[in-house]
C-alpha cells in the first residue's frame, strides 16, 4: 500500500486579502494564492482560496490531513466595536474597577484626552456581595440571595453576555465557578466568561478588562467558527481545523471558541514564526522580522530564532501610538508593533496642507482606486503602481484587474491637486511618508527593547513587504534583507509550522526564600495537567515538550520579569539558581542589580506545546553569478525620484547563485521585490532572495 505525505492547508483571512497555501510533506508548497477578503461572510473568500489551489493540484478537501486557520475577525470586531451587549460582575465595593482604570492620563496635558472605550457603561457594571482574601480565603460567602439579585440585574441591563471579574478569584475560583453554573443554567443564551480561566493573575483593572473583551468577541466568533467548519466540511474537508493564537501556537476550534481573545493578532503571529524559521535555517541570530499586508504593517525582533513574546498588549488605542489609551489584555502574545501602512492605506492632505498617510485603509471593499471597486481615494498601492513598481498584467496571478490610469486620477484629485504635484510626484511623496512611518516604528520597537537594528537583517513578506523593503531598510539602518520563497503568504505558511500548545499563568504570591516547595510543586502539577489536556485535543498523543517559568521582582517593584525554570519538580537548592538567574537578567536589562533587596513572585507559567520540526542548516549559496536580464521597465527611482530603467525577471527563472543589480523588479504570482538602485539580490541555495546595500545607487 503506497502512503502519500502528509497534505496540509494554511489560510490567513486578513483585512485585505485572503491568503491560501497547500503544503505537502514538511515543506514542499504546491500552490498558494490570495483572494480578496470577503467581509460578509470571511468564510466565502477562504472557500475560494481553497478551490483555487485545489483545483491547480487536482486534489481535494477530502484529501487534506492537516488545516491551520487564523483570522483578523476578532481583532477587527475589537477596533469595529461589533461585539456582544457586555455586563460586568464585580466583587461588591468594586463596582468602578473599568472607570479607575490605571488612575491617570495617558496624555497628562491633552486637555481634548479621549478616554480609551472598554466596552461597558456604568450602567452595566453590576456587583455581588462575596469576598476572597488574596490568599484564597472565603471572607464573605456567596450566598443564593446575592446571585438571584444579580439575576434580576442582569436581566434589567439587556446583556447577552457576562464578564465576571471577582477580587482575588486567581487565588480561589470558586464563587467565579459557582456563578458561571448558576447562571448558564438559568439563563442558557447568556453568554459568560470568567477571568479565573481567561486570565487568572493579579492586577484586576487587567484582568476584567481581558474578560471583557473575551465575552465580548464570543458569541460571534463561536457562531463565526462554527460555520467556518461547517462551509468547509460541506465542501469534503474530514480533518480537525486548528486555530493559530496571538502566542504563536494552535489550538482546536473548542479551545478558541472559549477564549476568543487568544485569536487576537493570529494571522501576524503566523508571519513571525514562518521569520524565526527562516531565521533559524540561515543561522541568524538578529532578525527584524517585516510583513506588510494590504492594510497594516507588523515588525517583530527576533533574537537566537526565537520571536520576542509579551503577556500584555493593548487593542483599539484611542491615541494610536500612546501607551496607555487602549484597552489592555493580558494573554501570551508574540511582541510586535502594528502601524496602519499597508498597501490599502489612504493617502490625503490635512488641513495644515500635509500629507498623511493611513491608518485608515481602504481595505477589500473598495480597495485602492486601481482595483476598479469603487474606491476613489489614492492609496499606497496606487502610489506604487504611479511609480512603476507594480506590473499591471502580473498583480495577484491575474485575477484582479488594475488599472493605472484610475490611481493616477486619484492621486492628483487627492493630492496633486492640493500640493501643486503631479500624479508621480504625489506618488512619490506618499511612498517616502510610508516608508519612513515604517522605518520609524521599527526604530521606535527597536529603542524600548534596548536593541539595535543596524546590526540586524530583516526578513520581508506579506503582499507589500518585499515591494518596500529595501526603502525602510536604507531608512531603519539595515542594510540586509531576506526575501524567502512565497513571500506574499508569508504569515499562512507560518502557521504550518507553530506547534499545537497552551499557555497558562498564575498567579501565586511569595517571596523567593519563603517558598513552599512542595505546595508549589502540587501547583505546577495541575496547571501542567489542564494545558496538557488542551494541547491533547488537537494533538492526540503526540509528544510535547513542557516550559516552566516565574515571573520575578524586586519586592515593591510594580513589574516582572520572566525567568526560565527547569522542567522538573523544584528542590530547595533552586532558590539560589532563580536569584542567580533573576539577578543576572536584572542587570542585562538595567544595568546592574539591588543588592540587599528581596526578591518576590507573583506569577508562575507553564507552556506545553508539540515538539517542532528539526530545522536542516541553509547549505553554502554557489559563487555568485552577475546576470542581466533582457525585459526592462521605466520607474520613478526611489532614492532621486528620477526615471530610470530597471530590469524585469522573475524570480522562478533565478537559480542559486543568480546576481542582479538594481534597480530591478523581481516578479512573482503574489507580490513583486523592488531591487533599488543602491541594492544588488542574489539567490541562495534554498531560494531565499537576499537583498544587500552594495552599490553606488543614484550616483552609479
Amino acid at each position: 500500500m503506497t502512503t502519500h505525505p502528509a497534505l496540509r492547508l494554511a489560510i490567513d483571512i486578513g483585512g485585505t486579502f485572503t491568503d491560501t497555501v497547500l503544503v505537502e510533506g514538511q515543506d514542499s508548497i504546491l500552490a498558494s494564492t490570495k483572494t480578496l477578503t470577503t467581509h460578509q461572510n470571511p468564510a466565502d473568500g477562504a472557500m475560494e482560496g481553497a478551490a483555487r489551489v485545489m483545483a491547480s493540484t487536482g486534489r481535494s478537501l477530502a484529501q487534506v490531513t492537516g488545516f491551520v486557520h487564523g483570522t483578523t475577525l476578532a481583532t477587527n470586531a475589537l477596533i469595529e466595536r461589533r461585539g456582544a451587549t457586555v455586563a460586568t460582575v464585580t466583587t461588591e465595593g468594586f463596582r468602578d474597577i473599568l472607570e479607575i482604570a490605571y488612575e491617570r492620563r495617558y496624555s497628562q496635558y491633552d486637555i481634548n484626552l479621549q478616554k480609551p472605550d472598554l466596552l461597558v457603561p456604568r450602567e452595566r457594571a453590576l456587583t455581588v456581595r462575596e469576598r476572597m482574601s488574596a490568599n484564597g480565603e472565603v471572607l464573605i460567602a456567596l450566598e443564593q440571595k446575592a446571585i438571584d439579585a444579580l439575576l434580576k440585574d442582569i436581566d434589567a441591563s439587556g446583556a447577552d453576555a457576562v464578564a465576571i471579574c471577582l477580587m482575588h478569584s486567581y487565588a480561589n475560583a470558586a464563587h467565579e465557578r459557582r456563578l458561571r453554573e448558576v447562571l448558564t443554567a438559568e439563563r442558557p443564551g447568556l453568554v459568560v466568561s470568567i477571568s479565573s480561566d481567561v486570565s487568572p493573575e493579579a492586577r484586576e483593572f487587567d484582568r476584567l478588562c481581558t474578560t471583557v473583551a473575551n465575552a465580548y468577541i464570543q458569541p460571534l466568533m463561536d457562531s463565526y467558527l462554527q460555520r467556518f467548519a461547517l462551509q468547509f466540511a460541506d465542501q469534503g474537508l474530514t480533518c480537525p481545523i486548528l486555530m493559530m493564537t496571538a502566542g504563536g501556537g494552535m489550538c482546536t476550534i473548542e479551545t478558541a471558541a472559549r477564549f476568543p481573545i487568544r485569536l487576537v493578532e493570529s494571522g501576524p503571529a503566523g508571519g513571525a514564526i514562518l521569520a524565526a524559521r527562516i531565521a533559524a535555517r540561515a543561522g541568524l541570530d538578529e532578525v527584524l522580522s517585516f510583513d506588510v499586508g494590504g492594510t497594516t504593517a507588523k515588525l517583530c525582533l527576533i533574537d537566537d530564532a526565537r520571536p520576542q513574546t509579551s503577556r500584555q498588549f493593548e487593542i483599539a488605542r484611542a491615541a494610536r501610538f500612546i501607551k496607555g489609551s487602549g484597552m489592555p489584555v493580558r494573554i501570551p502574545v508574540i511582541e510586535m508593533i502594528e502601524i496602519g501602512a499597508g498597501g490599502g492605506s489612504i493617502a490625503g492632505v490635512d488641513r495644515l496642507g500635509r500629507l498623511t498617510v493611513g491608518p485608515k485603509s481602504a481595505g477589500s471593499e473598495p480597495g485602492p482606486a486601481a482595483f476598479g471597486r469603487g474606491g476613489t481615494d489614492p492609496t499606497v498601492t496606487d502610489s506604487d503602481i504611479t511609480l512603476g513598481y507594480i506590473r499591471p498584467e502580473t498583480f495577484a496571478e491575474g485575477h484582479i484587474k488594475i488599472d493605472p490610469e484610475a490611481s493616477k486620477k486619484a492621486l492628483i484629485k487627492g493630492i496633486g491637486d492640493r500640493l501643486a504635484l503631479d500624479a508621480t510626484g504625489s506618488a512619490d511623496g506618499v511612498s517616502r511618508i510610508v516608508d519612513e512611518g515604517m522605518a520609524s516604528a521599527g526604530r521606535m520597537h527597536a529603542v524600548e527593547s534596548g536593541k539595535d537594528l543596524g546590526a540586524r537583517t530583516m526578513i520581508a513578506f506579506g503582499g507589500n513587504g518585499p515591494l518596500h523593503a529595501t526603502r525602510v531598510a536604507r531608512s531603519a539602518g539595515v542594510s540586509r534583507i531576506v526575501i524567502p520563497p512565497n513571500p506574499g503568504v508569508g504569515s499562512a505558511v507560518g502557521f504550518l509550522y507553530a506547534p499545537v500548545s497552551f499557555e497558562i499563568v498564575r498567579s501565586r504570591y511569595s517571596l523567593l526564600d519563603n517558598l513552599d516547595i512542595a505546595s508549589l510543586n502540587r501547583f505546577f502539577t495541575q496547571m501542567i495537567d489542564e494545558a496538557r489536556s488542551v494541547v491533547a485535543q488537537g494533538a492526540g498523543d503526540a509528544p510535547a515538550r513542557t516550559f516552566r517559568s516565574a515571573f520575578m521582582r524586586y519586592n515593591g517593584q510594580g513589574h516582572e520579569i520572566e525567568i526560565p525554570m527547569p522542567d522538573r519538580d523544584l528542590t530547595q537548592s533552586d532558590i539560589k539558581t532563580l536569584t542567580r538567574d533573576f539577578e543576572a537578567e536584572y542587570a542585562k536589562q538595567f544595568s546592574r542589580p539591588v543588592p540587599g533587596m528581596k526578591i518576590e513572585i507573583l506569577n508562575w507559567a507553564v507552556r506545553v506545546a508539540t515538539l517542532e520540526d528539526a530545522v536542516p542548516p541553509v547549505p553554502e549559496t554557489p559563487a555568485l553569478t552577475t546576470i542581466t536580464p533582457d525585459v526592462s521597465k521605466p520607474i520613478t527611482c526611489d532614492l532621486d525620484a528620477c526615471p530610470k530603467q530597471a530590469a524585469i525577471v522573475a524570480r522562478d527563472s533565478l537559480r542559486a547563485g543568480d546576481r542582479i543589480i538594481g534597480p530591478a523588479l523581481v516578479t512573482e504570482p503574489q507580490t513583486t521585490t523592488l531591487v533599488s538602485a543602491d541594492f544588488s539580490a542574489h539567490v541562495d541555495s534554498i531560494g531565499n532572495l537576499v537583498l544587500i546595500q552594495d552599490q553606488k545607487g543614484a550616483g552609479q
